[in-house]
């Protein structure tokens, strides 16, 4: 099987080894594809691995030898399902491959934003320490968690993973998902109350058109003034622009974010010159071990399909 994968740097910089899906086929490695590079590059293609490549109906009918695409990642809104799903494409995906590596980063947001380790280290190699007359001092409010409220608007697996973490710190855990069911040690509320009664507000659930900017100038002002933001899900699931008046205004106290609304973000997005407002890119998902874990589960995918029997199919 001629296999391609078109922009296989962000699965694999270097540190992986390719072995699990060379063994399947003829593979051809790109690290990243230009839109107009595609048709050229998997005109031989029987399987197509990516992550954020676009494969528009366009596209796809230029590829008449194709069978199977392989999305590298949960997300595959890059893909149009409808028009694979007339050419008797099979489209997959992986799930839940990255769910404790984007919890973790969930807190390092978070912690972040509480305790401000980073600027309290700048400041001791700066020398301020040093210089001190007294043993400890603070450089912005220092924030304890135990006993605060954590609001999550979405309950899947990295939800709940956030949810379990968030207990062991002492939290009280609310939850705010379409159709919810009884979770124990997590009150089930809505998304009004997320709003209004959190101190931490977390972004875990899909975006759809539904969820589109669910965070937006009339959700921001119903919550705290001490309130935090952590998206870690969807850059589109917040209004970038209200939030970054919210940062300005004081209207809440913080935001971590993981992901942006484009990426990588434009110089005048407002976010990037916001207060309090800490922006990592686009890293939670990207750990050895949930990329190892991605790697062997995009095989098995392509594995499975090969054998007449395909899995995790999303068309």
């Amino acid at each position: 099987m001629n296999i391609v994968i078109l922009d296989g740097y962000n699965l694999n910089p270097g540190d992986l080894n390719w072995a699990p899906i060379q063994q399947l086929g003829n593979v051809q490695i790109y690290d990243r594809s230009r839109q107009e590079e595609i048709a050229e590059r998997t005109r031989e293609a029987e399987a197509i691995l990516v992550n954020k490549v676009v494969l528009s109906a366009a596209t796809l009918k230029q590829l008449p030898k194709l069978k199977y695409i392989g999305v590298t990642a949960t997300g595959f809104n890059n893909i149009d399902i409808e028009a694979a799903k007339n050419q008797g494409i099979v489209v997959t995906n992986v799930k839940a491959y990255s769910s404790a590596s984007v919890a973790q980063q969930t807190f390092a947001l978070l912690l972040s934003l509480v305790n401000r380790a980073e600027m309290h280290s700048q400041s001791v190699f700066a020398g301020e320490w040093a210089a001190s007359q007294d043993f400890s001092y603070s450089k912005s409010p220092l924030t304890e968690l135990a006993g605060k409220t954590m609001g999550l608007i979405g309950l899947g697996d990295i939800g709940s993973n956030v949810a379990e973490i968030a207990l062991a710190f002492g939290m009280k855990v609310i939850a705010y998902r379409k159709h919810p069911k009884p979770v124990k040690d997590i009150e089930m509320v809505s998304l009004d109350e997320i709003f209004r009664n959190s101190d931490v507000v977390s972004l875990h659930c899909p975006l759809t058109e539904e969820t589109k900017e669910i965070v937006n100038k009339n959700s921001l002002a119903s919550m705290k003034p001490n309130a935090i933001i952590i998206n870690t899900g969807r850059g589109p699931l917040i209004n970038e622009s209200d939030l970054a008046a919210a940062l300005t205004n004081g209207t809440i106290a913080g935001a971590g974010l993981d992901v942006l609304s484009v990426e990588p973000p434009k110089a005048d997005n407002p976010l990037l010159s916001a207060p309090n407002c800490v922006i990592t890119p686009h890293v939670a998902w990207a750990t050895f071990e949930a990329r190892q874990r991605l790697m062997q589960l995009t095989a098995e995918n392509l594995q499975a399909f090969q054998s007449g029997s395909p899995i995790n199919v999303v068309n």
